[in-house]
């Protein structure tokens, strides 16, 4: 695995944008295990469990100190209490309740040096339109840095109107852009401002 770029790991919020099979889930986890020993997921695909199962596989590391905010369990019909490190929403519609499960996290954690990611916004896409998750997201980049929580977010390049992708690259410091080329998957820095770098293979 290619070492991400200081650009990329020393960033506050940095969105992961790419197709599908191209490697997103793949440096989520990396950078998000990068940045802290327990991580917060709000997962919006995958269970917990399939959560911090995926975390151990990609990074090595223990998945039981991962935080979850699971948005597929009840939506299945198992309508489960939260607990101390998983927080259970109706649906990844529910961007109401991601809000405040999020909050409760943000205060319960206040002080302490955490990561935030969220896998994926392209799922909240399918509940809203793209200016309520562009707020969405704005909000949550706001209340990450202000706990000084590096914060990432994924987005499925061809899933989406190009105009709508670009619109969620404003909030984030860094975009981390991702291809498979000749059956080699590569990720290229884009900042806010200049060129992007080369293509570099992971």
């Amino acid at each position: 695995m290619t070492m991400l770029p200081d650009a990329v790991r020393t960033a506050d919020s940095v969105l992961i944008s790419g197709p599908p099979m191209s490697g997103k889930y793949d440096l989520f986890n990396r950078l998000l295990a990068e940045w802290s020993t327990a991580p917060v997921i709000i997962s919006t695909g995958r269970t917990a469990e399939k959560v911090r199962g995926d975390y151990e596989t990609i990074t090595g590391k223990d998945g039981d100190d991962v935080l979850v905010i699971d948005c597929v369990t009840h939506e299945q019909g198992d309508k489960r209490d939260d607990t101390p490190t998983t927080k259970y929403v109706g649906s990844a519609g529910n961007l109401t309740d991601i809000g405040v499960k999020f909050t409760d996290i943000v205060e319960s954690l206040a002080g302490r040096e955490r990561a935030v990611g969220i896998y994926s916004l392209s799922q909240l896409l399918m509940y809203w339109d793209p200016e309520r998750i562009y707020r969405f997201t704005r909000v949550m980049t706001s209340q990450t840095s202000g706990e000084g929580w590096p914060f990432v977010g994924v987005v499925g390049s061809t899933a989406h109107d190009e105009q709508v992708v670009h619109t969620l690259y404003e909030p984030f410091e860094v975009v981390v852009e991702t291809r498979v080329e000749d059956d080699t998957r590569e990720f290229r820095v884009r900042g806010r401002v200049g060129q992007p770098s080369e293509w570099m293979p992971f």
